[in-house]
């Protein structure tokens, strides 16, 4: 069925449901903080499940907000053929920096906004900040799905990485962080092309974590330190893909007899740095993945999985809710879950851009 959907529609679903996803996995604050998931899937089914809630009552929070600013940037800066990595990396900055004056009542990571601090005090143009040991949060992660849209092709793989790994290291310079980013964005592209199976993706993520990992040695920033604290991350991801069955990337992902409110609240707070599922750009990407697998093309059950549950709920969803748009478009989505989103007309408007620039050249080069 998804082979069929037109790609522009599944870029304008991947875009406008992420934001679906975040304004609903977060809903003001009350269930992105709310680390009793059983709580919230009560509240959902008070409600009339997720059908019956209308999106024009939930606000989008940072993660949609950052996550068009980094469209915008990747597109005002692919439309100039001369431009560079170094020339997205700063106007990534730019963005960021006056993102941050719609954040009021968004609840914006401490992180994203000391990095901003730090980037709005310099006069020299540098983009580059120091190695961060507390960097492993999922703030790159939320916003970097729409680096898979701008290259989502086997081709431009290269570009994907770098731009994932940078733009995430603008803020969140540790590899927990911005690696999230780059499986936000890998698994993005891997959605529109359409080629490679769901249960695959893991194990296409653990090939390119070594293209990664040579990336940043031959970028040379902060090298030892990168290096040094690589293997959280991959080590995450393989046992998780490990309990799957699907480390080979072969076969279907294996899920538990019994995988109801509470298994997965267990699960998701085991993977989890200090038991907040969805906190980390490691388990971030990882739980929206597991949720993405267990769901196939039903959105009830990714809204289940991926949105619902104690810990940072809108983080899970709005990449859980990216990915399935890019390879399920709106069918089967209510539009009362989508129709009257707030930021609608400029996640529709990026992601229309984002596919005339998709095919066009990149320049790493500074």
């Amino acid at each position: 069925m998804s082979n069929q959907i037109p790609l522009k529609e599944k870029y304008e679903a991947s875009m406008v449901l992420s934001g679906v996803g975040d304004a609903l996995g977060y809903n003001r604050g009350n269930w992105e903080f709310e680390h009793d998931g059983e709580l919230i899937h009560r509240e959902v089914k008070n409600r009339g499940g997720v059908a019956k809630l209308d999106i024009k009552d939930f606000p989008v929070s940072d993660d949609t907000v950052m996550h068009v600013a980094t469209a915008e940037a990747l597109i005002k800066v692919g439309k100039k053929a001369e431009a560079t990595l170094s020339d997205l990396c700063q106007e990534l900055v730019k963005k960021y920096i006056d993102c941050m004056r719609d954040m009021d009542g968004r609840a914006a990571g401490l992180t994203c906004m000391s990095s901003m601090n730090l980037h709005q005090r310099r006069t020299n143009g540098d983009y580059k900040i120091p190695f961060n040991r507390g960097g492993g949060g999922c703030g790159a992660a939320m916003r970097a799905m729409c680096i898979g849209l701008r290259f989502p092709s086997p081709e431009q793989e290269r570009h994907l990485i770098a731009v994932s790994v940078e733009s995430g290291r603008l803020t969140h310079h540790h590899p927990t962080g911005y690696l999230g980013a780059l499986a936000g964005a890998l698994f993005t592209a891997y959605a529109v092309r359409g080629t490679l199976p769901v249960d695959a993706w893991g194990h296409g993520l653990m090939e390119v974590l070594e293209k990664a990992k040579q990336y940043v040695t031959e970028a040379g920033h902060c090298v030892d330190l990168n290096l040094q604290n690589w293997d959280y991350f991959t080590n995450a991801w393989t046992t998780y893909l490990t309990e799957r069955g699907i480390l080979d990337g072969k076969g279907k992902a294996c899920f538990p007899e019994h995988y109801g409110v509470k298994e997965r609240e267990r699960f998701y707070s085991k993977v989890a740095f200090r038991g907040v599922g969805g906190s980390s750009g490691h388990d971030a990407p990882l739980i929206a993945y597991d949720a993405l697998l267990s769901a196939g093309d039903s959105w009830e059950v990714l809204a289940s999985h991926g949105f619902f549950h104690g810990g940072d709920s809108d983080s899970t969803a709005v990449m859980a809710a990216a990915w399935w748009g890019a390879i399920y478009g709106f069918g089967g989505v209510p539009e009362r879950n989508y129709k009257k989103l707030e930021y609608t007309d400029r996640l529709t408007k990026v992601a229309q851009q984002l596919l005339e620039l998709s095919c066009k050249p990149f320049n790493e080069e500074a």
